[in-house]
C-alpha cells in the first residue's frame, strides 16, 4: 500500500497524526487490518494494526457515499493485484524492486520473495522513522530492504543510486497510489526519472485515475469530501496506454472483471455499479520499451 504523503491531518478524535503520515495510507492500513479477520484473506498484513495503533488512528475515508463504502474492499483488491504483479516481475528476473511513495507498505515483510530481491522504499524521512519505530527488529522476507529518505515527488534519483540501486539491472517499479495525488508536472518528473534509471526488462505498475469518470455521480461526491482533507485526485488520464507509451513504456490496463477475486469481493456492489463507475480508476502495468520507435 504504497501511499503519497499529504498535508498534516488529524485522526477522527481530533489528535494530530504523526509527521508526514497521510490519512490515505492509514485508510489502506485499516482495510488491511480488517482483512486479517477474514477466513481466507486476500491480503495478509499483520503489521497494519500495529501501524494504526502507533498513529492513534481508527477511521476511514470522509463522506458516506457508495464509493466510500466500497473503498476498503477496493483497497484490498488493489493490493492483491499489485502483490501478484510483484510476484510475477521478481520471478521473471526483476530482482530490484522500488516502491515509490512507500508509506506504510509492508510488502518487504509480508510477501514470499524469491531469493536475492533488493527492495527500496522511497519515502519522506519522517514517515520512514515512524515506520522503523513500529517495525523494531523485524527482519524482512526479501533478501534486502533499503529505506531511501527522500520526497517521492521530488528529485530522488541520486538518493536511490547512492543507496545501492543499480540502473544496469532490471527493476520492478510500483507507484500504488502516489501519482494521482500529485500535480501533472510532478508526475512527469517522477516517470522521467523512473525511465532514465530503468534497464531493459524493467516493469512498472501504478493506479491511475480515469479522467472521464471524475465528474460522475459515483466519483464526484467522494472528491468533494476528499478535498475537505486537503487531498485530491490531481493527475488524471483518459488514455493511459497512450500516455505511458509517450513516456517510454508499453502499458496495459487490467480488465478487473476477469479476475475471480475482484468478482468475489465486489459482488455486493455490482448491481449498483455502472460501467463507468466500475472504471473510475485504471490498474496499469507495463514494460520498458526497447527504443523510441518500438
Amino acid at each position: 500500500m504504497p501511499e503519497t504523503t499529504g498535508p498534516r491531518n488529524t485522526s477522527p478524535s481530533g489528535s494530530a497524526l504523526p509527521d508526514g503520515i497521510s490519512p490515505v495510507t492509514l485508510w489502506t492500513a485499516a482495510a488491511h487490518a480488517a482483512e486479517c479477520d477474514q477466513t481466507t484473506p486476500y491480503v495478509h498484513d499483520p503489521l497494519a494494526a500495529a501501524f494504526l495503533d502507533a498513529a492513534g488512528f481508527h477511521g476511514g475515508p470522509p463522506g458516506e457515499g457508495l464509493l466510500q463504502r466500497l473503498l476498503p474492499d477496493w483497497a484490498v483488491v488493489r493490493t492483491r493485484f499489485f502483490d501478484e504483479y510483484l510476484h510475477a516481475a521478481t520471478r521473471e528476473g526483476c530482482h530490484q524492486v522500488v516502491l515509490l511513495g512507500a508509506g506504510l507498505d509492508a510488502r518487504a515483510f509480508r510477501l514470499d520473495w524469491p531469493a536475492g530481491v533488493h527492495l527500496f522504499e522511497i519515502e519522506h524521512p519522517a514517515v520512514l522513522d515512524f515506520k522503523a519505530r513500529v517495525l523494531g527488529d523485524r527482519r524482512p522476507s526479501c533478501g534486502r530492504r533499503t529505506p531511501v529518505g527522500a520526497d517521492p515527488a521530488g528529485p530522488w534519483g541520486g538518493e536511490l543510486v547512492a543507496a545501492g540501486f543499480d540502473p544496469r539491472k532490471p527493476t520492478a517499479w510500483l507507484a500504488e497510489t502516489l501519482l494521482y495525488h500529485l500535480p501533472p508536472e510532478s508526475v512527469e518528473s517522477i516517470v522521467g526519472t523512473m525511465t532514465e534509471l530503468s534497464a531493459p526488462g524493467s516493469t512498472f505498475a501504478a493506479e491511475c485515475v480515469n479522467a472521464d469518470a471524475t465528474s460522475s455521480s459515483f466519483v464526484a461526491p467522494f472528491l468533494d469530501a476528499l478535498a475537505s482533507t486537503g487531498l485530491g485526485w490531481r493527475w488524471q488520464l483518459a488514455e493511459p496506454e497512450r500516455w505511458w507509451a509517450e513516456h517510454g513504456w508499453e502499458a496495459q490496463v487490467a480488465d478487473l472483471f476477469t479476475l475471480p477475486y475482484v468478482i468475489q469481493r465486489l459482488s455486493p456492489y455490482l448491481p449498483v455499479l455502472t460501467a463507468g463507475a466500475a472504471k473510475c480508476v485504471f490498474l496499469t502495468t507495463g514494460t520498458l520499451r526497447d527504443g523510441p520507435g518500438d
